[in-house]
């Protein structure tokens, strides 16, 4: 499991539910004589306003390096839902505003929360519409954050419609938490997901569910990062060469070593993605680094990694080295409390006809952090589709209800004990 694209759990990972008593079902895919449950109907009547809300959202662009940009989508969020939420907003410094919502629900005797987690910003830059824009084609949504994650976010707001219109009861308070920076690491929102998960009985995350199927995220690895800067010597590579101790080449011999850092078998992967350094051919170069990602499955290995990065040393002891930097999101870690959480999800989806798997996924979430707090997080609840980042971003239109009545369904349920 040491790769860093998307993985279904295997070894050590059962299914832990059965599965829906009808004809066995493809995975993800809903059963075409499926059973007719009554909040699926609901929700289906009210698709194309979903797909409206998902094109209003899509085309109020918000990349993270945006405030202003991003404040509008806040806003256009905190308008859709005031007539059943009573929202604010919370500083993100150097970003735009944070949003937190709480849900007006049936039901007069709430015990605990329920938090939903999702983030404003989008890694697209602003105008990307012009040459991307929004469109329904093919059997899908087309356009920049669609999967990631505007449409996770409307997906959760017809949800809740959809509960209040048909008078179900929820048994607890339900929070909406919509970060501004999570696609640069959540820097301001960290502290404010962490004091409302530690709130929560379970936390909901917004993001995209693996592949065509929509595989939920049970596990996801931890991301980190460390800059390894070289300082040399400089002299005129033509005149003076030996004078200097090149930074370039003793950076060369720490990333052989740091590439050996990886342990496949143990999750463990390290990238050195970004070098510089130099500042002419015809000058031995007195600085050079390397950005270097990491990720890994487990929390107990890294220690044991930061110890290996700490302890880099000069071949050439003319040269000094620097690391600096360290792990952003601790791993989430598939615990019991979160596969029974799975197992819930798992029941109310085959209500629907839909049968769902489980995955582990490389890449980080605000999931990351309340997992490793200990409270049950199951992420991945937002649309299908592929392209996260790409110019294919997309999602299926006809996972559009029952992606949405699963969320309502989970908001509704009992949370499962936690022993």
């Amino acid at each position: 499991m040491g790769r860093q694209r998307d993985e279904t759990i295997e070894s050590g990972m059962p299914v832990l539910a059965k599965k829906p008593p009808e004809r066995r079902l493809q995975p993800g895919l809903a059963a075409p004589q499926a059973s007719v449950d009554f909040i699926l109907t609901q929700i289906r009547a009210r698709q194309d306003a979903t797909i409206a809300l998902i094109r209003q959202f899509v085309e109020c662009e918000s990349p993270s390096d945006n405030p202003a940009a991003v404040n509008r989508f806040v806003e256009l969020i905190a308008d859709t839902v005031s007539p059943f939420a009573h929202a604010k907003t919370v500083s993100g410094g150097k970003f735009g505003k944070h949003l937190v919502c709480e849900m007006h629900l049936p039901g007069s005797r709430k015990r605990g929360q329920i938090l939903a987690l999702g983030h404003s910003d989008t890694v697209w830059p602003m105008g990307t519409l012009r040459g991307m824009p929004f469109r329904q084609a093919d059997g899908r949504l087309w356009g920049p954050g669609a999967l990631d994650m505007k449409a996770g976010i409307a997906f959760f707001i017809f949800a809740v419609q959809a509960l209040r219109e048909l008078d179900i009861a929820v048994p607890h308070k339900v929070a909406l938490q919509i970060n501004s920076d999570e696609e640069v690491g959540s820097e301001s929102s960290r502290a404010l997901t962490e004091k409302n998960a530690a709130r929560s009985h379970a936390v909901l995350v917004l993001e995209p569910g693996t592949g065509l199927t929509g595989k939920l995220k049970t596990a996801r690895k931890g991301v980190g990062d460390f800059t390894v800067t070289v300082r040399g010597r400089a002299s005129h590579a033509g005149v003076d060469f030996q004078a200097g101790a090149s930074a370039i080449v003793e950076l060369s011999h720490q990333i052989e070593r740091i590439a050996q850092f990886v342990d496949l078998k143990r999750g463990i992967t390290v990238n050195p993605g970004v070098i510089s350094g130099g500042t002419r051919s015809n000058v031995v170069a007195a600085e050079a680094s390397a950005e270097v990602d990491i990720r890994l499955m487990r929390l107990r290995d890294f220690p044991a990694l930061e110890r290996k990065f700490r302890g880099l040393k000069p071949i050439d002891k003319r040269c000094s080295i620097e690391v600096t930097g360290g792990l952003n999101r601790p791993p989430m870690e598939r615990s019991p409390a979160i596969a029974r959480l799975f197992r819930t999800a798992r029941k109310l989806a085959g209500e629907l006809g839909v049968e769902i798997e489980e995955s582990l996924t490389g890449g980080g979430s605000d999931g990351n952090f309340t997992a490793a707090m200990g409270v049950p997080t199951l992420d991945g609840l937002g649309a299908v589709g592929e392209g996260a980042h790409a110019v294919n971003e997309s999602i299926l239109v006809d996972r559009i209800a029952d992606r949405t009545a699963l969320l309502a369904k989970l908001l509704a349920a009992p949370v499962p004990a936690s022993t």
